[in-house]
């Protein structure tokens, strides 16, 4: 990307609907420009359970943004989640063409055409289909073959995929918004752009993003991704064994939830009360703060057990040597690191957004990751296609990738 461009990314999660806008400049660093945080309805566990509510709250996210920063939206990179989501990894090789036996750029997409053709059920749309490293005439561990000699050529992919209903769903609800779409990214890999950093990709690493409904998580290990997957359980769970719990509201119960709890008991002493109002009573509740907090670590210890074991699953457990980075919502959880350790026996750390300056001061924390990443990868990754949104005036629009990248060709 040679000029300035604007990008737009909207994460629609299970609580809220996070519209971000950012300006690239020509160094590649990204600048947040605007902004829209809106109540998420009509979503579940990560996906679409209501059309014309989910079209709301995107519209709602949308225009505050648009008000903000004086643009107006056209395209975006949009977030993809629930539990629909699988992965798997495929291997494509190809004879590298051409007289003089160097690696094009051809080569490259014949031999990732030959990796993704998977055996996809009629129901799954693939989402990503993205090169971890090549092999060329066998020599291992090349990220770029371009113009390298060879005979062969092999890459190594990870691919992602979902319910074809559940992505037309989304594809639908932000189509009504009037927004087109410029690429679906699975939630963790954005997640992952905004909080790991190069050293604990190579060594390995885990990044999990606690959302609301669900828990999205991806491996990488020697710089590229290895395993994604997503585990339909999030911060409305423990929200909703505190209001069972204590006999409240899911309102309360989550201010409860984020003032008082925490998910590491032993920080807790037994004199600490709390004053709770209960349902159907006017006068509340005394309780020692370290119910609560029980009530909050059985959750939580439960979304780590899992966690533990779709590690297992991938095949990685005891090879991560970076631990794992929790990100999301549910990472601002007090004592989520400490319970973390415990149960999965790794080093853990709390991940918060990094790359990204400008309108920062209500979004530098997890609960932002996955949106202020999806700006990163339209920075980084949108770089194979043209790409060229117009940087230019208030209320021009944000968006329209082809034909800012034609007027880019033909400056007038």
């Amino acid at each position: 990307m040679d000029r300035e461009t604007v990008l737009v990314g909207i994460d629609a999660g299970t609580t809220k609907v996070t519209t971000l806008i950012g300006e690239v400049g020509r160094s590649g660093d990204v600048n947040i420009i605007g902004y829209g945080i809106a109540p998420s309805v009509g979503m579940k566990k990560g996906m679409v359970a209501n059309i014309d509510q989910t079209v709301g709250s995107i519209t709602a996210s949308i225009e505050k943004a648009e008000r903000l920063s004086g643009y107006k939206i056209s395209s975006a990179f949009v977030s993809v989640g629930g539990s629909h989501i699988s992965s798997q990894n495929s291997r494509g090789v190809v004879a590298v063409s051409g007289h003089r036996r160097e690696v094009s750029r051809e080569d490259v997409a014949r031999a990732t055409d030959a990796a993704k053709a998977v055996q996809v059920p009629s129901n799954r749309e693939l989402i990503h289909v993205l090169p971890r490293g090549y092999i060329v005439d066998g020599q291992d561990g090349i990220k770029d073959p371009l113009g390298m000699s060879a005979v062969r050529l092999e890459v190594e992919t990870h691919i992602a995929a979902g319910a074809a209903t559940s992505i037309s769903n989304l594809t639908k609800c932000i189509s009504q918004a009037n927004v087109a779409i410029d690429e679906l990214v699975v939630g963790s890999l954005a997640a992952a752009e905004a909080t790991l950093t190069d050293t604990e990709k190579d060594l390995g690493v885990l990044v999990a993003d606690i959302g609301g409904g669900t828990t999205d998580l991806a491996i990488f290990t020697d710089g590229a991704v290895y395993h994604s997957a997503v585990l339909p359980v999030g911060g409305i769970n423990v929200t909703n064994d505190v209001a069972i719990g204590l006999r409240t509201s899911l309102n309360l119960a989550e201010e409860i939830k984020i003032k008082h709890g925490s998910a590491d008991v032993g920080e807790i002493g037994p004199e600490e009360l709390l004053n709770v109002a209960v349902l159907g009573e006017g006068s509340g509740q005394t309780i020692q703060r370290r119910k609560l907090c029980e009530i909050i670590a059985a959750r939580m210890e439960e979304i780590f057990t899992l966690i533990r074991e779709e590690v297992k699953r991938s095949g990685h457990a005891g090879m991560l040597p970076a631990g794992i980075v929790l990100t999301g919502g549910g990472a601002r959880l007090s004592g989520s690191a400490e319970l973390a350790r415990e149960v999965l026996q790794m080093p853990v750390r709390i991940g918060s957004p990094q790359g990204v300056g400008g309108l920062m001061d209500q979004l530098s924390n997890p609960a932002f990751a996955t949106p202020i990443g999806l700006l990163l990868w339209g920075a980084t990754h949108a770089g194979d296609e043209p790409l060229g949104y117009v940087a230019g005036n208030p209320m021009g629009q944000v968006g329209g990738r082809f034909m800012d990248w034609l007027r880019g060709l033909f400056p007038g």
